[in-house]
């Protein structure tokens, strides 16, 4: 009787070898023959599950959007919302093997996007994702009396979006001069201004964040 094939499986399996590729060769070494020899599949099947390259990195970007979702679920909180929050912006920052793989994937991914329209519109997803995650812990913070009242939100959000997003870049680019240790300090100096204590213990509030992530995921929220 034939083996029966997961061809969800087979594709994620795709797809992380096509991480791979990227991360060790770089994007331009990403073909389908050197993603199929990672695989460990035959040429032919890739192109059983993905008509072009486009569409190969279309589903490996939002494969690798589901992994971090799903990071952000099982975040081990210490309701302490100070330390929490840094803990829910750390997960887009390369301080360990996983999150290196992911911010250097998603980069990559975001270069290529810039002259392939099959990409952009899932670049430009990515990205509001994690707007969207600041912004709703933020207010979330807010509505619990944990931050400063007289905070304008809105700048407030693209400030800690522009640090987040540039700490992996040069996490990435210039990991010898941002250990996790930096990270750390560089996120608690920016933090610091915006709660009223830092030390306030509140459990429900991150619970209620997680629950909001988890929603935003399963496009509950807009």
């Amino acid at each position: 009787m034939p083996k029966k094939v997961d061809h969800e499986k087979q594709k994620q399996k795709i797809a992380e070898a096509a991480w791979r590729v990227i991360r060790n060769e770089g994007l331009e070494q990403c073909t389908v023959r050197n993603i199929a020899k990672e695989a460990g599949l035959p040429v032919s099947s890739m192109r059983y599950y993905f008509s072009n390259q486009s569409q190969l990195f279309v589903f490996a970007t939002k494969h690798l959007n589901d992994r971090i979702a799903q990071r952000l679920e099982t975040i081990p909180y210490t309701g302490v919302p100070f330390n929490d929050l840094k803990l829910l912006l750390e997960q887009f920052i390369p301080l360990d093997e996983d999150r290196q793989l992911e911010v250097e994937v998603w980069h990559s991914f975001s270069a290529k996007a810039l002259h392939d329209p099959e990409l952009q519109p899932l670049n430009e997803e990515m990205y509001e994702d994690l707007h969207q995650i600041i912004r709703g812990a933020l207010r979330l913070l807010t509505q619990v009396n944990l931050l400063k009242p007289d905070l304008d939100l809105d700048l407030e959000t693209e400030r800690l979006y522009a640090l987040v997003d540039g700490l992996a870049i040069h996490s990435i680019l210039r990991p010898d001069k941002f250990s996790p240790a930096k990270v750390d300090a560089i996120l608690t100096r920016h933090l610091e201004p915006l709660f009223l204590h830092r030390d306030s213990q509140d459990h429900f509030v991150m619970e209620e964040i997680s629950k909001a992530l988890k929603a935003y995921r399963l496009g509950l929220l807009n």
